[in-house]
């Protein structure tokens, strides 16, 4: 049985949040606050009261944007207890997503909250691979069909409300889409709130290069270079994309260097 912390700083949200949170059988205790501050003394309480005190708290359900410090400032600075508690984030902000799960989430919840999607996440902390009274797990909870991959190989999207993690590995391209990129892997494509240029700082030591301002493409994913009257392009599965002729030469090289080994 979970015993939960919710903190918002906006009461509606949070008397939404604690009413769902206290009808789920799994939830033996929800308790609210208002702010980062109020938070933290509650965790530091808890924490000085040992797993089974009165004031033990497994979880904190953790709104992002909050007046003062953040709910991403409150996740790093429960990082640094010995004992922290697992961490769900509950936001109106796509953005975000990243951020949250670099800093080991279990789980990354869409305002309005909806209870299905709410019950969904206390499963995730439920899990063995997330023990309520032992150290904070290493990764993100992972949807059962996929292979366990460490929270640094993946990336969260969102689809249908639920949180599901991709592995880098199998993006074979990412296209910018305004402020959103768009993630191309065999199965299909996810749209995340990321941009471009964020994704290649990021990923260049995955192999990703940037072949356009659209595009950015997994090197190891190229099957085929071709020159055609002064238009470069490569193939990467069906998909044929335009290389600018800013980087169509450091293209070249990197595929005749990655063709060496």
């Amino acid at each position: 049985m979970l015993r939960v912390l919710a903190v918002d700083d906006e009461k509606p949200a949070l008397e939404e949040l604690l009413f769902l949170l206290r009808s789920d059988p799994r939830v033996l205790s929800a308790e609210g606050a208002t702010d980062a501050t109020e938070a933290l003394r509650r965790v530091n309480r808890a924490l000085d009261a040992g797993p089974d005190g009165d004031d033990a708290i497994d979880v904190v359900f953790l709104d992002i944007h909050m007046a003062g410090l953040t709910g991403l400032d409150v996740a790093r600075l429960l990082a640094g207890f010995a004992r922290p508690p697992l961490i769900v984030f509950v936001t109106a902000h796509e953005g975000f997503a990243v951020q949250a799960f670099d800093l080991e989430a279990v789980d990354y919840v869409l305002k309005p909250v909806r209870r299905e999607r709410l019950a969904e996440a206390v499963r995730r902390v439920s899990e063995p691979a997330h023990p309520v009274r032992g150290t904070r797990a290493a990764a993100p909870a992972l949807p059962s069909a996929n292979r366990a991959v460490p929270a640094g190989d993946q990336i969260p999207v969102e689809l249908g409300g639920v949180t599901r993690f991709v592995a880098i590995d199998d993006i074979t391209y990412v296209e910018a889409q305004g402020d959103y990129a768009r993630l191309h892997t065999v199965e299909g494509s996810h749209l995340v709130r990321i941009p471009l240029s964020t994704l290649e700082e990021r990923w260049a030591a995955r192999g990703f290069v940037r072949i356009h301002r659209s595009h950015l493409v997994s090197l190891s994913r190229i099957e085929e270079l071709r020159l055609d009257t002064g238009t470069t392009t490569v193939r990467v599965g069906t998909a044929e994309l335009p290389v600018s002729r800013r980087h169509a030469r450091q293209l070249r090289d990197l595929l005749m260097r990655h063709a060496r080994g």
